[in-house]
Formats: C-alpha cells, structure tokens, sequence
C-alpha cells in the first residue's frame, strides 16, 4: 500500500461512553449527568435488547451512553489513554479496527474530581477506526469495502503507537 494516498489514512471515527447501571433510577440519572458533564453533549439512555430470566426484561433501562466524533472524541480519548498510562492490551483490540478500554473509576481521568453525591462510576469506552470511504457500506445500496481497504489489527496498533504514543501490551 502506498502510504501517500489519501484514501488509506486512517482516522478516529468515533468514542462511546457506555455507564451500565442495571436497571432504572437515581444511579441511571447521575451517570447520565456523570457523561454529560464529562462530556459536555447529551447522554442517551440505553435499553435492554432482550429478556434476561429472574431479572432484567425487554425495554428496560440499563444504562447511559454519549457518541464523540472529531475534535471531542480525539480529546477525550487523550484523556482516557492518561489514565491508562498509554498502555492498552492487545486482546483489546479487534480485527475491524475497533478498540475498547475499560475505567473502573471515572475519577482516573484527568481533571475529574470525585463528588460524593455522584459516588463512583465504571465506564465501557469503545473507539472505532475508519478510513476515507467507509460511509459507502452505510448507504442504501450497500457496496462492499475492498480487503486492502479494510482496517486490520496491526494497522489499529500502528495508529495508536504513531499518533498516541501508544504501549500495545500482550502478544
């Protein structure tokens, strides 16, 4: 591949912040405002896919969520990636060119400070890669992205380790 075509940089696509807090209430209204402020957008609520026996049922309010792009995702991911000390491992990654990190504590990040009235609160923060083009297999009449086109597991660790300064861990 040629590394001067513009076609095949890669590029942040987008940064999801996921609080899951089992189930409808005061803790679902404090991580919605943890991610809003957190984030300065909306959070959205997120709902049960399915039925889960002795528990959790259909339509059921389990969580928050806020979707980054741009100039906010890479920011934020920044953040994210202090927090972790610039270290992420390898089985975090996938082969589509996604990511996931995990923060047991939302006041690990930079500039947080811990409110007792909030209390403590774990997020799920999912990244997606894309290259120019993508959005083809998004339209109506799907085409299908090309196999040199694709974003692999190694190109992902690239990205990170050349833009992030990024520690892959594992192998």
């Amino acid at each position: 591949m040629a590394d001067n075509n513009p076609m095949q940089e890669i590029r942040l696509g987008k940064v999801v912040l996921n609080i899951g807090t089992e189930g409808p209430g005061e803790r679902l209204e404090k991580a919605k405002g943890l991610l809003e402020e957190l984030t300065g957008k909306e959070a959205k609520i997120t709902k049960a896919r399915r039925r889960i026996a002795f528990g959790l049922s259909k339509g059921r309010d389990i969580g928050a969520m806020v979707t980054l792009r741009d100039e906010d995702a890479e920011e934020f991911l920044e953040r994210v990636l202090v927090a972790k000390e610039h270290k992420i491992r390898k089985e975090a990654i996938d082969n589509q060119g996604n990511f996931s990190i995990g923060l047991e504590e939302h006041i690990d990040l930079p500039d947080t400070d811990y409110d007792p009235d909030l209390g403590i609160f774990g997020m799920d923060i999912a990244v997606t890669l894309q290259r120019p083009g993508f959005r083809i297999k998004k339209k109506k009449i799907s085409k299908k992205i090309g196999k040199n086109h694709k974003i692999t597991k190694e190109d992902t660790i690239d990205f990170l380790k050349n833009r992030f300064d990024v520690e892959v861990i594992g192998d």
